[in-house]
């Protein structure tokens, strides 16, 4: 079992991928991944898989996303998407009542939309990017699509690693992938954005984004400029630093994964902080992997180990945190939790592609901003 002392964390802990390629260095990772799912929910993951050209690629090509006329940007505005995929203008969310402080273009991995009328609507949430015209930014939908599919495959090995961890078989976690926790690309849509967070101005709020839980399972977070800002809160609600590393992604667990393992593996409240007046924007991409849509996880529970199980009582209580999103996953099916989220975030996509539940969550019309909580 692990030598880790549990508890509280005051860092978050670095993984090496190329540990895998040897009998004993894949058992050292594994301790560590045990370790840093249990007690802190974030790590930092070197060395891997992804080419190092294309990541390099997509980082020069962030900036000059945002540089795009406005009118171009808007052109692909996510009110479009009934699929919530396209841009979002700076300032238009709110977390927790305060204004986040960023502007951002949402995407997804390629998928063809399976929804048909009189189908539930969250079937509706998978389906076709908007991308900016080729001609503006030549090259970056193919180097975006080829990144994309490298961070997915990804995300499918490290289901099998999280099953070594927990001591199941990975068949346990198919149920929660459409096709097998090695699925062929384009059965399943994963999303991703690309975020800008401007500096702030003297006197201005530093929230960049608000405190939060991701859903899903798993968080792929390319930090695409040198600004610090990521914190993760502890369990005594401190807040941590998680500055970028060169060379690596930040990984989280999300609630999906927090509620299918009874709370073992440990969704971590983060939030990120906007750049200092004067300096430069910061640039992230996160790739949120995706899990089934039509299943309830309170019905997929895993079965674990006793002695696997007892290890998060070792972590110490888990004291008051400032994210309390994503609290469905035991009652509805995952679809719906995102659609549900997704609606609050983004009203003006709602009032136009899913006015029933527009009406349901606000029924004094639409808000200026949106809030998922």
């Amino acid at each position: 079992m692990s030598r880790y002392v549990s508890g509280n964390f005051s860092s978050v802990p670095v993984l090496d991928w190329s540990l895998l390629s040897t009998q004993e260095g894949k058992a050292k990772f594994i301790e560590q991944l045990r370790h840093a799912l249990i007690n802190v929910g974030f790590l930092y993951l070197a060395n891997s898989p992804v080419a190092r050209e294309d990541i390099d690629a997509l980082i020069e090509y962030a900036p000059r996303l945002f540089d795009l006329p406005q009118d171009e940007k808007e052109s692909i505005r996510m009110a479009n998407s009934p699929h919530f995929l396209g841009y979002t203008r700076f300032g238009a969310e709110l977390t927790k009542g305060k204004t986040d402080q960023r502007e951002q273009f949402d995407f997804g991995t390629p998928y063809d939309s399976q929804w048909n009328p009189g189908d539930p609507e969250y079937l509706n949430l998978w389906g076709s990017s908007q991308w900016p015209k080729e001609e503006l930014i030549p090259g970056f939908k193919e180097t975006y699509l080829r990144y994309l599919a490298q961070v997915e495959q990804l995300s499918h090995e490290f289901i099998g690693l999280l099953a070594e961890a927990f001591e199941v078989p990975e068949e346990a976690l198919a149920p929660f992938f459409v096709g097998g926790t090695r699925p062929k690309p384009g059965l399943m849509q994963h999303r991703s954005k690309i975020v800008k967070y401007p500096p702030r101005k003297e006197g201005e709020s530093d929230q960049g984004v608000g405190p939060h839980f991701d859903g899903g399972f798993l968080t792929f977070l390319l930090q695409a400029s040198d600004h610090p800002g990521l914190q993760v809160q502890n369990l005594a609600g401190d807040w941590i630093d998680a500055p970028p590393i060169p060379g690596t992604f930040v990984v989280n667990i999300g609630k999906a994964l927090e509620t299918a393992t009874r709370g073992l593996a440990r969704a971590t409240s983060h939030r990120v902080l906007s750049p200092p007046p004067g300096s430069t924007p910061r640039y992230s991409i996160p790739f949120f992997q995706s899990i089934a849509q039509d299943i309830r996880i309170r019905d997929h529970i895993l079965d674990l180990k006793p002695e696997i199980l007892k290890l998060k009582e070792s972590r110490g209580q888990l004291g008051a945190v400032d994210s309390v999103n994503y609290s469905g996953y035991d009652e509805h099916p995952t679809g719906y939790v995102a659609l549900v989220g997704r609606v609050k975030s983004h009203p003006d996509v709602a009032e136009r592609h899913y006015p029933d539940m527009f009406k349901q969550f606000f029924p004094d019309g639409l808000p200026a901003q949106g809030s998922a909580y």
